[in-house]
């Protein structure tokens, strides 16, 4: 299906044709697991309308949010951890024996 056929669609329908893209790409692997033929372009080809499907869908829903972004909040800056002793080798000794 063509990008623009994608975009002409309302979410509901995207949401449907994902839907049967996904069980044709969920039989498709079957097929290959139980040992029947399959046409190995048809995994890319799957793979590649779902890529497009979701990029078609994405799309149509940045167009509905608002451009503006609410303010966020600077995080509190964390406890401070007490200091401990770095986990590894123990020192060397030193001096003679």
């Amino acid at each position: 299906m063509k990008a623009s056929e994608l975009r002409a669609k309302s979410a509901a329908e995207l949401r449907v044709e994902l839907l049967k893209l996904r069980k044709e790409q969920f039989a498709l692997r079957l097929q290959r697991a139980t040992g029947q033929p399959v046409k190995p372009d048809q995994f890319g080809k799957v793979r590649r309308s779902i890529a497009r499907l979701k990029t078609a869908m994405r799309a149509g829903q940045s167009e509905v949010k608002p451009a503006v972004k609410p303010a966020v909040k600077p995080a509190a800056k964390p406890a401070a951890k007490p200091a401990t002793k770095p986990a590894g080798r123990p020192a060397k000794k030193t001096g003679a024996k």
